[in-house]
């Protein structure tokens, strides 16, 4: 299972992300542009010393996260959704994929997108952070893990 942030704008949540990648053994990708430098001192103070048991493969661009991605479906996370996380049938190759923090993702990331999802909330309620979201759809996945995959053996 991967997880994808498109274009993050804030630091602590690529650090709670790579905190979400080491503790459910996910595989991190973050694509640029990033609106910071994604360097130690950033990343630090959220994911603390989880950083060596993360798996984060950094791409320039959408461009170069596509030509690298292996194969799977997309799965995106949006307030736009269609499929109500609950109900939606996660694969053990999909990338979740999370839009940036200030403007969720764009029409072109909404096109390459073999599914969109979303985290049902209350009515009213705009949207949740993405480390937040993030964690929601790796404990859904891990859950359904648990209820649909069985380990050989």
């Amino acid at each position: 299972m991967r997880l994808a942030l498109f274009q993050p704008a804030i630091p602590q949540n690529v650090g709670a992300c790579i905190r979400l990648s080491a503790c459910f053994g996910f595989e991190l990708h973050v694509i640029g542009p990033t609106a910071f430098p994604l360097d130690d001192r950033s990343l630090k103070r959220a994911a603390l010393d989880y950083g060596p048991l993360g798996h984060m493969t950094v791409h320039e661009s959408w461009a170069a996260f596509q030509a690298d991605r292996a194969p799977g479906r997309l799965v995106l996370f949006t307030t736009k959704g269609a499929t109500p996380l609950d109900r939606f049938p996660f694969e053990r190759d999909d990338v979740l994929l999370f839009g940036s923090e200030p403007t969720g993702a764009p029409d072109f990331v909404h096109a390459a997108a073999d599914a969109r999802v979303v985290i049902p909330l209350e009515p009213g309620a705009r949207s949740l952070n993405l480390a937040v979201s993030a964690g929601i759809a790796c404990w859904e996945v891990r859950r359904g893990q648990r209820a649909h995959w069985t380990a050989p053996g």
